[in-house]
C-alpha cells in the first residue's frame, strides 16, 4: 500500500483525506460550515475511518454528520474523549503575544461553538496500525496540546500532526498547550522520525525539522 494524502482547506483549519485507491481515511472534520465542502471531497471514494487528532471544535464539529453521511465511525485518542462534550476540560496555555491572542480567539470559539452529542466506535492508540481500513499509516500519540492529541505517519514518509505542531503563522511547535512538558516531548518524537513531510492542522505542509 501507498498511500496519498489529499488536503481540504477550512479556512485557517486542514482536514485531510488519506487515500489508497478508492479506499479512504478522513482526517479531522473541521467546522460546520465546511461540511458540504468536506463531504464534496469523499465522493466517490470508500471512507473507512475518520480519525479525529483532538477533541478540539474546529477539528471535531462534523465528526457526528459526518460519520453518519459517510457511513463508517469515528476514531479518537480516549485521552479527549471528555473534550466532545465539553472543551475547556482541559484548559489551555500559551507563550508569547500571538499565541496569547490565539488562545483568546480559541478560548471564545470552545465557549460559544456547540459539538453535536456522539460517541466515537473506535480508540485509537500510539503505534495502531490503521492497515486494515486499507490505508499505510500507524498512529503516533502526540500528547500535550491535549492529552489524547494524536498524529498519523503515512507510508514513513508524512505525518498528519494535529495540532502538535502549528503553521498559522508560520511553522513551529503549536502557539497553545495543556501540558508544555508533554508537548515538548511529543515535538522531540517527531524531531526522530526523521524524512517527513508535516501535515498540520493550520496551515501548509514543510518538511520536518528540528523544532526546539
Amino acid at each position: 500500500m501507498n498511500s496519498d494524502i489529499r488536503r481540504i482547506s477550512c479556512g485557517n483549519g486542514n482536514c485531510y483525506l488519506i487515500i489508497d485507491g478508492n479506499n479512504a481515511i478522513l482526517v479531522d472534520t473541521g467546522r460546520e460550515k465546511y461540511r458540504q465542502k468536506i463531504l464534496d471531497a469523499c465522493r466517490g471514494l470508500r471512507v473507512a475511518l475518520i480519525v479525529l487528532t483532538h477533541g478540539h471544535v474546529d477539528h471535531v464539529q462534523n465528526a457526528a454528520y459526518l460519520s453518519n453521511a459517510l457511513n463508517c465511525p469515528a476514531a479518537i485518542h480516549k485521552g479527549d474523549l471528555a473534550l466532545l462534550s465539553d472543551n475547556m476540560r482541559q484548559p489551555l496555555s500559551a507563550d508569547g503575544v500571538l499565541g496569547k491572542i490565539v488562545l483568546a480567539a480559541s478560548v471564545k470559539s470552545f465557549q460559544a461553538d456547540v459539538i453535536p452529542p456522539f460517541m466515537p466506535a473506535v480508540f485509537l492508540d500510539d503505534g495502531d496500525s490503521l492497515d486494515s481500513y486499507g490505508i499505510a499509516a500507524k498512529v503516533v500519540g502526540l500528547p500535550g496540546h491535549t492529552d489524547g492529541s494524536i498524529g498519523l505517519d503515512v507510508n514513513g514518509t508524512d505525518l498528519i500532526a494535529g495540532d502538535a505542531l502549528m503553521n498559522m503563522f508560520y511553522p513551529a511547535v503549536s502557539m497553545l498547550y495543556h501540558d508544555r512538558a508533554a508537548m515538548l516531548e511529543s515535538v522531540r518524537k517527531i524531531e526522530v522520525l526523521g524524512p517527513r513531510t508535516i501535515h498540520f492542522g493550520h496551515g501548509k505542509p514543510v518538511k520536518n525539522r528540528k523544532w526546539i
